[in-house]
């Protein structure tokens, strides 16, 4: 496979241009890995508490607070919380010590003060390991880092999880958080799960709430497995385990002529492979993964450069440049720095480190535990406080959309097509936007019996964009990234991420889950009273559509019908897609701003 490739080539201006450029980024790299911890996800102030999402792109005292919150440490305690939510009548919400998801969630309902939130975060302490049966049972709190350590330290791995490790268990399970893996069980988490206790509404004489065990081919236990936090209070999950092994990891980076012809030999080929397609750049990194005996020599660390410690001011810096760009509609500027970015990767091999040092040649060696997940920017020295997560809303820095898009493994390889085409209408520089930050990010994971997972052998698509502070100010070339969208969501049927996406990607959902009604009727048997839902997990669940006022595209919560819908006073109107003509998009038009401003009397 790799030999018969052509290698990317950069030509001298651009290779001394992105050396340069190199040489004022690594003056400014961390040498710690310590950083201040993110802020806490609730913050009480005596009257309301306030959940805000780790990123700081919701949560204020109009949409996500509750009166009350408990912090339960043992299952008892679980269960009494949800008893005494049940004897109140008040609304619902679980919130875990990380609060990543992009949809709300986990926002209690904004139409009644009558609620209450259930904080797993110090419910955190059981972690029990069978060794004959290679399982472990751990409570819904605990983190996946402590999690795949106590696992590794009794001689086994845990063969699936996220790339990144700022989630508890009960959040990744609800969510359908997944690596990337065709192999045996999948790269989906929940398709490892064998077990899950749950604790739901009770009638009086069960004490109003009870403890459910759920496994096999029980249907309560295939919603359960991904539930969305909308059927109960995940309580403990029993997940299944190998023996340890390592993986070894090399990354080609090269051209991207045959992605779409690649695709699924790539996946049964490298049992943990991956895909980074960077289209403006014309450039595919193919993840080569295959695990390894656990004594194979390596002690290598997958440090993901997204998710390292960084300097605020470095932080703040590149999101200045990021948005003069934006503000200039310098389309140039961006891809000077999709370049510089795309490079600097290549040359630390995104972050991993032989032998948790720095990268020093492939193949890069390591434990399961140490490879599949990352996040070093999550953990706190009070020493450095200079250093943070790129995204932490406590500064000025990185701010981004994510969409993600699951695709049937036999429909992938046309959105590609389709996108490269898109490429050829418009011009490569409109889509460096997505390469600053990771291109396109392709990921495999298999057929699920779980009613929200997916029903057939899928190819998972990231990709992250600009967001602006002001969500009335449109984006530059955000009408290339919603054909895309749509192209995804619509042409191709693709399902959402349910943790990730706009609110315009969920638009219609039910019909695309096979087993919906089952999940629907199995949450009317559980929470016969909603007493786990709010009209924000409504909106995803049930993929309706209530946006329709001025600006409502800008932020993806409507799809514009109308130029209201965008941004016309700033030269933004409501257009078909170039490739796909029943998208509808927001573009800008500077012919037609002039036009506008003089129907409204601006211009005399």
């Amino acid at each position: 496979m790799k030999m018969g490739r052509k290698k990317l080539m950069l030509n001298f201006p651009t290779l001394i241009t992105t050396i340069f450029s190199l040489i004022i980024i690594l003056s400014f790299l961390p040498q710690n890995v310590n950083a201040k911890p993110p802020p806490n996800p609730v913050q009480c102030n005596g009257k309301v508490c306030t959940l805000k999402n780790g990123y700081g792109v919701w949560g204020d005292r109009r949409d996500c607070t509750s009166p009350s919150i408990s912090y339960p440490t043992t299952e008892e305690e679980l269960r009494l919380a949800v008893a005494n939510a049940n004897r109140n009548k008040l609304k619902v919400k679980v919130v875990t010590k990380f609060s990543h998801t992009i949809p709300k969630l986990a926002c209690p309902s904004s139409k009644t003060n009558q609620t209450t939130l259930i904080s797993t975060e110090r419910y955190n302490s059981h972690i029990e390991i069978d060794t004959k049966n290679m399982v472990v049972t751990v409570d819904a709190g605990v983190s996946l880092r402590d999690l795949t350590n106590k696992v590794e330290g009794a001689a086994l791995s845990l063969v699936a999880a996220p790339y990144w490790e700022g989630v508890t268990v009960g959040g990744l399970i609800s969510t359908g958080a997944h690596g990337s893996s065709w192999w045996g069980k999948g790269g989906a988490v929940h398709d490892h799960v064998v077990g899950i206790s749950l604790v739901v509404p009770g009638k009086e004489s069960e004490g109003f709430a009870k403890v459910l065990w759920l496994e096999g081919n029980d249907p309560l236990f295939k919603a359960a497995k991904v539930s969305l936090g909308v059927l109960g209070v995940i309580s403990k999950v029993k997940l299944s385990l190998e023996p340890a092994f390592k993986r070894s990891i090399t990354y080609d980076f090269t051209k991207d002529d045959d992605i779409e012809q690649i695709y699924v030999n790539h996946a049964k080929k490298f049992e943990f492979g991956d895909i980074t397609w960077y289209p403006s750049k014309y450039t595919a990194v193919y993840r080569y993964d295959n695990r390894v005996d656990i004594n194979t020599s390596g002690d290598g660390i997958n440090d993901f450069l997204g998710f390292q410690s960084q300097s605020v001011l470095v932080s703040m810096a590149t999101r200045s440049t990021e948005k003069t760009f934006e503000n200039s509609k310098d389309e140039k500027g961006k891809c000077t720095m999709a370049t510089t970015f795309m490079a600097y990767k290549q040359t630390i091999a995104n972050g991993l480190k032989n032998n948790k040092l720095i990268f020093t040649n492939y193949p890069v060696i390591g434990t399961q535990a140490n490879i599949q997940a990352s996040g070093s920017c999550l953990y706190s020295s009070p020493l450095r406080l200079d250093l943070t997560c790129g995204w932490d809303p406590r500064i000025k820095g990185l701010s981004f959309y994510e969409t993600t898009a699951i695709f049937p493994a036999t429909k992938f390889g046309d959105f590609i097509k389709d996108v490269k085409k898109l490429r050829d209408l418009i011009t490569p520089q409109k889509l460096c936007g997505i390469d600053i930050y990771n291109g396109f990010l392709v990921r495999y994971i298999k057929a699920s019996d779980a009613y929200l997972g997916q029903h057939e052998d899928s190819v998972v698509v990231d990709f992250n964009y600009y967001r602006g502070d002001d969500p009335n100010i449109p984006r530059l070339n955000q009408d290339v990234l919603e054909e895309i969208e749509q192209i995804a969501f619509f042409k191709y049927g693709a399902k959402p991420h349910w943790a990730k996406n706009r609110k315009l990607a969920f638009l219609g959902v039910p019909k695309k889950f096979p087993n919906w009604n089952k999940f629907v009727e199995v949450k009317k048997q559980v929470d016969p009273q909603g007493m786990f839902s709010s009209e924000w997990s409504d909106e995803v669940l049930y993929g309706e559509n209530r946006e329709n006022g001025d600006g409502c595209a800008l932020e993806g919560l409507c799809i514009c019908s109308e130029d209201k819908h965008c941004s016309p006073s700033k030269g933004y109107f409501c257009k078909p897609g170039f490739l796909y003509s029943n998208a509808r998009v927001c573009r800008f038009s500077q012919g037609e701003i002039l036009s506008s401003n003089l129907d409204l009397g601006v211009i005399s």
